[in-house]
């Protein structure tokens, strides 16, 4: 048993980590637990974390090994969750490098740490995209078979997890979330996050972007519904060394995501039509086992969580977007990325 009880997040200034953050303060079994964020800020926001005692922010990316190394033999985290990650899908492909060395390497460092300190359990979020163009609904029993980058990184930390446990002992618990939306999100990100870019288009008097015809079919997952079930998941037995499919159950095309932002926006859905580019036609995950060991998780309704998220969108204001600066190959980016 370790003389202090301190546990790391990183990425807790972004989207997914905000939530993660107030979820383990609010946990019970964690009443005396410290918490040290790692974020960079790159896509997360100093104020997305409250104000709390037990919380320590350090500014810094999981790709800084010596400062990784650093924090570890200072704080001798007991849980890990790494939500740190560059996640544009669409992207990855014109970023192999950035996307490879945050999102492979960045993870491979901080497993290092946890092996050499003896962390009790690391929590990883991965994503669907590791599953591909496969069958749906993709389950865990799919043999992934990633098809652009992002996807690729995914995968590869996955399997290095499973490798460390099998060394070493290092304890896991895998998340394969999916479209996730809801406060916090940076809807100034132009290249991921579609819920917050049609959000911050209609602030801005803009019609919302789809590509192609917008039939695409995806399940966007409202993040009150996943937030809680990934900050307790090193508390149960039954979840370590495994994988969870994590996020909501009924898909729908784009096109009525428009409308149904539109509406909890409460203004006209104004859409533009975009070239197509290169992306599944329907993604959407069976989450029995998540629900076998987390017994409690239930899903919000769309129009409710999108309500939800249009109060917070309101209240905090459009963000600009910026121009990613690092993209290394132009060939085939989309016109409206370029």
């Amino acid at each position: 048993m370790r003389s202090t009880s301190t546990s790391l997040i990183t990425g807790g200034a972004g989207f997914i980590g905000a939530h993660v953050v107030r979820a383990v303060l609010g946990e019970p079994e964690f009443a005396g637990e410290r918490w040290v964020v790692l974020d960079d800020l790159s896509g997360g926001f100093r104020d997305n974390l409250p104000n709390d005692p037990r919380l320590d922010f350090v500014e810094g990316s999981v790709t800084d090994a010596k400062l990784v190394d650093e924090l570890f033999e200072r704080h001798r985290f007991r849980f890990v969750y790494h939500l740190a990650a560059y996640a544009a899908e669409g992207l990855s492909h014109f970023i192999r490098r950035f996307n490879y060395t945050n999102n492979v390497i960045g993870s491979v460092t901080l497993t290092n740490a946890a092996v050499k300190y003896k962390a009790e359990c690391l929590v990883f979020t991965s994503s669907i995209a590791v599953y591909g163009s496969s069958q749906v609904p993709m389950s865990e029993d799919t043999v992934p078979q990633p098809e652009d980058p992002y996807g690729i990184a995914k995968y590869t930390v996955e399997q290095d997890l499973k490798a460390a446990q099998n060394i070493f002992g290092l304890d896991s618990v895998v998340f394969r979330p999916h479209n996730v939306y809801g406060e916090y999100q940076n809807i100034g990100d132009k290249y991921r996050n579609v819920v917050g870019i049609f959000m911050n288009r209609l602030l801005q008097g803009q019609p919302m972007p789809i590509f192609g015809d917008g039939e695409q079919q995806r399940a966007f997952t409202y993040i009150g519904d996943v937030a809680p079930l990934i900050a307790r998941s090193p508390l149960v037995p039954a979840a370590r060394n495994r994988v969870f499919n994590i996020g909501a159950n009924h898909p729908c095309t784009v096109n009525e995501l428009a409308q149904q932002v539109a509406e909890a926006m409460g203004v006209p859905p104004r859409v533009k039509h975009l070239a197509p580019r290169q992306e599944a036609a329907i993604a959407y995950s069976d989450h029995s086992k998540c629900h076998e060991v987390f017994a409690d998780s239930s899903e919000t309704p769309l129009s409710e969580g999108l309500k939800q998220m249009a109060a917070w969108v309101k209240q905090a204001g459009p963000r600009r977007s910026t121009e990613f600066s690092e993209v290394e190959v132009r060939d085939r980016l989309p016109e409206s990325w370029a």
